[in-house]
């Protein structure tokens, strides 16, 4: 014990070295969005090996609720069938259109890290670039909306939480169709905020919130939440609307990243329209 205390008296200003320079990257990154995407590159094959690890042992003891959540989206979608080849009449309709072009493309992932207690959060998952994976790509799981793409490693990438302050996502209320954006302000992992719905509208506790399709990122129809609180600041002709989230984010295992296979058509697109 002793020769270890006379090692590290020894080069005891390396080891202070060391740790400020430890100090200054942490400071870097909270300060910073972009530098903390940098530092995430060069340490998502470390860190994504040892999660890896981790998540292996304690993904065993959530298979159960996954199962129940997987059973109860099968059920749904069979009373979908159901419905759909149930007719009123007897008539019969001909299309004769038979090309279906596909949109988007889903790919499975499994979370390996994942916060919900920081201003900011995010979610590492065990697919990268290798796997097709990119930037501003779409993360939801069975419940619904997860997060966004924003950096990328060969094979893992970081997911930017719903429960993050940087995120926004274009949603609607299903009821009325009305758009506003989702943000997260802090607080409960379990619950959002809907802004930029106007107040001549009916809100009510209980309507379902979905993604609108408009970003160009998340298909249309992804459930985000229910309304749960609706007011209006003085002076604003806009709702402030708390909702529970639909997906249980801080309890997240397997996850969907859905790829837009018309995404740079449609952001070029947009791109010439604005610069016209």
């Amino acid at each position: 014990m002793r020769h270890i205390f006379a090692f590290i008296w020894k080069y005891n200003f390396i080891f202070l070295f060391l740790l400020l320079e430890v100090l200054s990257l942490i400071l870097i990154a909270n300060r910073s969005f972009y530098h903390r995407s940098v530092i995430s590159n060069l340490t998502d094959g470390v860190t994504g090996n040892v999660f890896s690890a981790w998540s292996g042992v304690t993904s065993y003891f959530s298979l159960k609720r996954e199962n129940e959540i997987l059973s109860s989206k099968n059920a749904r979608l069979l009373g979908m069938v159901t419905q759909n080849q149930t007719t009123a009449d007897t008539s019969t309709y001909f299309v004769s259109d038979t090309s279906f072009a596909q949109q988007y493309k889903y790919m499975v992932a499994h979370v390996i890290s994942n916060s919900s207690t920081h201003r900011d959060n995010y979610i590492m998952i065990n697919k990268g670039s290798k796997h097709g994976v990119k930037a501003d790509m779409a993360v939801i799981n069975s419940e619904g909306i997860v997060g966004t793409v924003v950096s990328v490693s060969p094979n893992f990438s970081w997911v930017m939480s719903m429960l993050n302050k940087h995120s926004k996502v274009s949603a609607r209320i299903k009821r009325i169709n009305q758009m506003g954006t989702v943000v997260w302000e802090g607080g409960s992992p379990a619950t959002g905020t809907l802004h930029d719905i106007p107040a001549h509208v009916k809100v009510l506790p209980g309507d379902t919130i979905a993604s609108s399709g408009f970003s160009h990122i998340f298909p249309e129809g992804i459930m985000v939440g229910t309304v749960e609180e609706i007011w209006i600041e003085e002076g604003s002709h806009f709702y402030t609307i708390n909702f529970r989230f639909s997906a249980d984010l801080n309890s997240l295992h397997n996850v969907y990243v859905v790829t837009n296979l018309y995404r740079e058509e449609q952001l070029e697109l947009s791109k010439n329209v604005i610069n016209d």
